[in-house]
């Protein structure tokens, strides 16, 4: 099997996101999903729900690329 669709297609549940050191309330999780800062989830059965591994991936990296481009306040130059 392809390596790489496997990637493609893994997903993430909230025990995951936690372990990614994304650890906030699963209300902030929907807020940001519903403005668009976060990818969407998807409803496995119930109340289960997951995230593609690849979108949360995408997502970390432009966190990365914003904090290298933002100026904090607090910065010393």
């Amino acid at each position: 099997m392809n390596s790489d669709l496997l990637d493609q297609k893994t997903l993430l549940v909230r025990d995951d996101l936690k372990r990614l050191g994304i650890k906030v309330s699963n209300s902030s999780l929907l807020r940001w999903e519903m403005r668009g800062r976060f990818p969407r989830r998807i409803r496995m059965a119930g109340t289960t729900v997951a995230w593609l591994a690849d979108e949360v991936r995408e997502w970390v990296e432009a966190r990365k690329a914003e904090r290298a481009r933002h100026v904090y306040a607090d910065a010393k130059i």
